[in-house]
């Protein structure tokens, strides 16, 4: 899906890329959001701890997922990426929106690494519907930077030479998020616990 939706191939379905992208992420932050919201509104009504607590427990939730990216299982999920037959089928606009809505969720599509979970832990563990939104948002944003960065594509030796560059950064890229997760999640703890 990610190497389908550049400016190049965007042009070449007479769709504007800017307008597609722009669809996509304003579906990811909506979606994200909504999930979050709901997410941080049940956490109001069910999780009742205090907040150094709350932060020990999204910290271990952030090392959790950390370390299980880096050593443990595949997250589950489905097995399933976006419906990429709606491309060329509706406007750009459609399916990039419908894209990015459903990339915004979470785990309605592939998912490739335990960090989804821990966002939606970390937006429940916020207690607060409001808070949730925002992680939800900024897990939506997220989402959207991969359309993004396709955004210099706009002739074929860039669309090589950007698939190659994602397949060559792929495993860097999750290893240092993972690495990230697990070290930013031991240093809260280890804050919250002092």
């Amino acid at each position: 899906m990610l190497s389908s939706i550049h400016p190049l191939g965007e042009r070449a379905r007479h769709n504007r890329w800017v307008v597609t992208a722009l669809a996509f992420t304003v579906g990811a932050i909506v979606s994200g959001a909504a999930v979050g919201l709901a997410l941080g509104g049940v956490g109001s009504v069910l999780v009742e701890m205090t907040p150094p607590a709350l932060l020990v427990a999204t910290a271990a939730v952030a090392l959790t997922a950390g370390i299980l990216d880096l050593v443990g299982p595949n997250a589950p999920g489905p097995a399933r990426q976006v419906n990429e037959t709606w491309i060329g089928s509706f406007r750009g606009w459609v399916y990039g929106g419908a894209f990015g809505l459903e990339l915004g969720l979470g785990v309605f599509t592939y998912v490739v690494t335990w960090g989804v979970y821990a966002a939606l832990a970390s937006a429940l563990l916020t207690t607060s519907p409001l808070a949730g939104a925002l992680v939800g948002a900024t897990f939506g944003i997220g989402r959207s930077l991969s359309v993004l960065a396709a955004g210099y594509v706009d002739r074929p030796s860039r669309l090589v030479s950007f698939n190659r560059a994602l397949a060559k950064a792929g495993p860097l890229v999750r290893t240092g998020a993972s690495t990230a997760f697990a070290t930013l999640g031991l240093l809260a703890i280890a804050g919250g616990l002092i």
